[in-house]
């Protein structure tokens, strides 16, 4: 991460680039990262620009000030979820930044720490990987302010912790534990609060080191299977094509034979 202070006058959300890896930071500190409409519809240029930018490997969605986010802010609540230029009918501008996390052709991680709540989960969920602290706090709240969660948040709760975690999760409005959410499915990992942004910071630069044809080849087949996509075998055979003209296989097995560490290039057409 950058050694950039944080500001703490504006809510917004804001990039930082270390190598490969770009991180997103959702930053309103003093509402605890609570997102604004104007938040909300910073998500897709954001991620536009990052797809387009072939030296961003992975991204990365933290919150600032030690809390990954309140969810959406309830004073602009009507604006969010109900401005029909969000271009989302369900969920507003809340469905349109998850879409555009979920649909990000590269892997994404969610850092989480401190509170992540209601319409933050979404976020979360929309990343490939979510690695959070031991002291973290989840919580989908819609029941407790008589809200209808969004579709889209709730299908890809069901395809990642299944509907009865769903339902105790959403019904209940309960909050749990890093370690329950752990043991839910609704995590990747717990880690130790010490040294948390370094270890993700590790772990996304690991990441970034491996093919990115075969990273994002197997996002979008994994994401076409989970959605039971018709268009599945073109899909799979449109990377099986890219991985026969890349070269990347035979750059990754003579790095293997030579006990050394393989430098993919790889960069996907534009088309």
């Amino acid at each position: 991460m950058t050694g950039a202070a944080e500001d703490t006058t504006t809510a917004a959300l804001r990039v930082e680039q270390s190598g490969a890896v770009a991180t997103i930071v959702i930053d309103n500190p003093r509402r605890r990262n609570a997102l604004n409409k104007d938040m909300w519809q910073q998500f897709a240029p954001l991620l536009d620009g990052l797809a387009a930018d072939p030296g961003v490997k992975v991204v990365v969605v933290r919150g600032a000030g030690g809390n990954f986010s309140a969810g959406a802010d309830i004073g602009d609540l009507k604006a969010i979820l109900n401005d029909p230029d969000s271009g989302a009918h369900d969920g507003g501008h809340v469905t349109a930044g998850e879409n555009a996390l979920a649909n990000f052709p590269k892997p994404t991680i969610a850092a989480i720490e401190g509170y992540c709540i209601g319409g933050a989960w979404q976020i979360a969920g929309a990343c490939d990987i979510r690695i959070a602290t031991q002291t973290a706090t989840f919580g989908i709240t819609p029941a407790k302010v008589g809200i209808v969660y969004p579709l889209s948040g709730i299908e890809r709760l069901v395809q990642i912790a299944g509907p009865a975690t769903a339902k105790y999760l959403l019904l209940t409005g309960d909050f749990i534990t890093a370690t329950e959410a752990h043991d839910l499915g609704l995590l990747s990992k717990v880690v130790p609060e010490n040294g948390f942004r370094d270890e993700i910071q590790d772990f996304a630069d690991r990441l970034a080191t491996r093919s990115q044809l075969s990273t994002q080849a197997m996002k979008q087949i994994i994401d076409a299977i989970t959605a039971t996509d018709p268009a599945l075998p073109a899909i799979s055979g449109y990377w099986q094509h890219q991985m026969a003209a890349s070269g990347e296989p035979e750059t990754g097995i003579r790095a293997f034979l030579a006990k050394e560490t393989p430098v993919f290039s790889w960069i996907k057409p534009v088309e």
